[in-house]
Order: structure tokens, then C-alpha cells, then sequence
């Protein structure tokens, strides 16, 4: 039986003009047209100024906090329930994550909890949530992420961010397409994240950016991921420099997959609606859903969670059951103050995480699933939850 993915790559035909050229062109090596069109044209589409092509996400988030000036020893605040790579790059740097719980609407970054770890960390010793003792002083840069593709309240976490003058970056790695309050979510803050891997809701293979609307700092992003190399005639370094630039092959698989990005977010916001008509009547099952006309998320996986004490299953029977019919599903996050590797980080948590976490469960979400795809994921579910 053939396999059906939680959200695998799925092409819209014009990507290949955009691969053929740069082979004509012998355009293989990093750098080339494609990768000057890639960022103009991500520039049109979410609304930024200015664009650095680069090799990942992650390369993104650790870009962000070098040009912020994060250094060993410095605090950054991090979004707890997320994927490791929001978190990893602080990491990178010799900071310390302090890592901050979800509220329960969008189940991203919760605006008072993060009031209350800024209060902590710069009092001396720190305020009652923290996990261990704080460093008596501000935190160098907030990393807030959109889960799942839903915006995170970027009006309330800014106005948090702006009283303590704190710089914000934006993790916008799942939600592409997204909108918060009529604008692209990425561009709400001092930096912005991207990212194409191969399960987005677009795909390069692998890939991401950052996204500014400060000139001076992405033209020092493009520096730093091109090994830092000095302009002179021979190779020379000043600073350490990142292999971290996009190559013009890729970007081309990018300019055509951005192509149909408007496309893809019709069809993953219109499975979502699927999925919430099939369960509408199934007592114990919840959505993650938009709280008000404010957010316009891209849905880029249809999450729900399942309260056992009401429904007749619980996550990881439905999850098993996925497995048996050759379908993949996967739980939320993990929160990242259970991950054993950043066990010890000061952590504000209010258990909101960790009832998702044990509770959710991602539905499989691909824009390329078929009708028969459609109709064997309704079989389990219908089967699971005796529908």
C-alpha cells in the first residue's frame, strides 16, 4: 500500500525552467541569477525590503543573532514548544536559552509569561518561574516562532518587546504565507525566518532566509554566509565567516515553487476545512485554530488535540492506527524545557505545552494527498473515533 506522507514536496511544473537555465548557463556553483531573482521575487511575496538567500533555516536564526550581537554568555528568549532548530542556534553562540510557554489560543509564545521571564531574568535574585538562577540582566534578543503556521500575538509579544528595548526575530519557518493583522508574518519585527525544507509548504530540497527591512544588515547576512572573505584580490578574512549562502540550482527549484506558494496555501487551508467538517461532531477533539479575523494562518499542518477523558481514543491510539494503514502522523513538539539537551535552561512554563504535547496530534497534511488519499485517512478516523 502505498504511503501516505504527513506533507512530502510537491511541485508545480515551473520549477524545472528555472533548473535548466542555470544548467545552460553552467550557473551550478553558489550564487547566479536565480538566486538574485529568488530573493527579489521572496521580497514581493512577503512584503520585506530586502532578502538573503541561504542554505537553511536554522543558518537564518544564527545569522539573526550574530547581526543582533549575541555573544557567550548572553540570555536570548526562546519559544518553548517548537522544533529544536528554533532554539539550537542561541546554542551555537555560548548563550542560554530561557525558554518561554505557549498560551492556549494559538499555542505560540504566550505575551505574559515572556513579561514575566524579562522581569526574572533582570532581578537580582531572579523573580519566582525561573529554573535556575538568572544573570540579573536583560536578555539580548527574542526568538518567537509561528507554530505550525499559525502567527503568534506579535502585536502584544512587540509591545513587551519595544517597553524593555529588546530586538525580536521572527520564526516564520512553518508559516509562509501566513498573515498576522493583514501582514506577512516575518515582517513584524527586527528580523524575519524562512524556511524550504523538504515538508514546507514550499521547498527548495533545503533552503531558507532571512528577511529584513534593513538593508545594511542583510548586506552583512550575505557577507558573513560567503566565508566573510574580505574584497581584495586574494583570499583574506578579517571575522569568521558561514558556508551558509543558497546555490543558484536550488533557488531556481525556489522561483518555481514560489510560483504556486499562493496555490498551496488555498489548498492546505481548504484540507483544514476538510478535516473540520469530517470531525465536527466527534465529542473531546479540538483544533488549533485562528482566534480572530487577526490571523490568517497558512494551516501548513492541520493539528488537533484529543482529550481522552472525553473522546473514545487518545493520541497515540489514532497515531498507531495511522501507522498501520501506511499513513504518517506525528505528535506536537516536544517542548524544549522536557528536551534532555536543554534540561537546566531558566524556563517559564504554565503547562500549556505539555498538555498539547501529550495530547496533539499532526494530521497528514500534503497538498499533493489525492481523493483516495482522503478517503483512507477518513477510514481510520472514522474507525478510531466509531463515526
Amino acid at each position: 500500500m502505498k504511503k501516505i506522507y504527513l506533507c512530502s514536496p510537491h511541485m508545480g511544473g515551473g520549477e524545472m525552467k528555472y533548473v535548466q537555465e542555470a544548467f545552460d548557463s553552467n550557473w551550478v556553483a553558489p550564487l547566479g541569477p536565480n538566486v538574485d531573482g529568488f530573493e527579489r521575487e521572496l521580497c514581493n511575496a512577503v512584503g520585506a525590503k530586502h532578502v538573503a538567500a541561504l542554505s537553511s533555516g536554522t543558518a537564518a536564526i544564527h545569522l539573526s543573532l550574530i547581526l543582533l550581537g549575541v555573544k557567550p554568555g548572553d540570555y536570548v528568549i526562546g519559544t518553548s514548544f517548537t522544533f529544536s532548530a528554533t532554539v539550537n542556534p542561541i546554542a551555537y553562540l555560548g548563550a542560554t536559552p530561557v525558554l518561554v510557554d505557549s498560551e492556549a489560543e494559538t499555542w505560540n509564545m504566550d505575551p505574559e509569561l515572556l513579561e514575566k521571564a524579562i522581569r526574572g531574568l533582570k532581578s537580582d535574585p531572579p523573580a519566582g518561574g525561573l529554573r535556575s538562577e538568572g544573570p540579573g540582566r536583560m536578555p539580548n534578543a527574542i526568538v518567537v516562532a509561528h507554530l505550525y503556521g499559525m502567527p503568534a500575538r506579535m502585536k502584544e509579544i512587540m509591545a513587551v518587546a519595544d517597553k524593555y528595548g529588546i530586538p525580536v526575530v521572527e520564526d516564520a519557518a512553518e508559516a509562509l504565507g501566513s498573515e498576522y493583522m493583514g501582514r506577512r508574518v516575518g515582517c513584524n519585527s527586527r528580523f524575519g525566518i524562512l524556511s524550504f525544507n523538504g515538508n514546507k509548504i514550499i521547498t527548495t530540497s533545503g533552503g531558507g532566509a532571512l528577511i529584513s527591512d534593513d538593508a545594511a544588515m542583510i548586506e552583512r547576512a550575505r557577507f558573513l554566509a560567503t566565508q566573510a572573505r574580505d574584497p581584495a584580490p586574494h583570499y583574506q578574512h578579517s571575522e569568521i565567516g558561514y558556508n551558509y549562502r543558497m546555490s543558484n540550482v536550488v533557488a531556481g527549484v525556489g522561483r518555481g515553487q514560489l510560483e504556486v506558494l499562493n496555490l498551496r496555501v488555498r489548498q492546505h487551508r481548504e484540507f483544514n476545512a476538510w478535516y473540520r467538517e469530517l470531525l465536527r461532531d466527534v465529542p473531546g477533539v479540538t483544533f488549533q485554530s485562528e482566534p480572530s479575523s487577526d490571523f490568517y494562518s497558512n494551516f501548513w499542518l492541520t493539528c488537533i488535540v484529543i482529550d481522552p477523558a472525553v473522546a473514545v481514543t487518545d493520541r497515540e491510539k489514532l497515531r498507531l492506527a495511522f501507522e498501520a494503514a501506511h499513513i504518517e502522523s506525528r505528535p506536537l513538539w516536544k517542548p524544549m524545557h522536557l528536551q534532555p539537551v536543554f534540561a537546566g535552561c531558566p524556563a517559564y512554563v504554565n503547562g500549556t505545552s505539555e498538555r498539547l504535547f501529550e495530547n496533539g496530534l499532526c494530521l497528514p497534511s500534503g497538498s499533493n494527498i489525492d481523493e483516495e488519499g482522503r478517503e483512507r485517512i477518513a477510514e481510520v478516523l472514522k474507525k478510531v473515533f466509531k463515526v
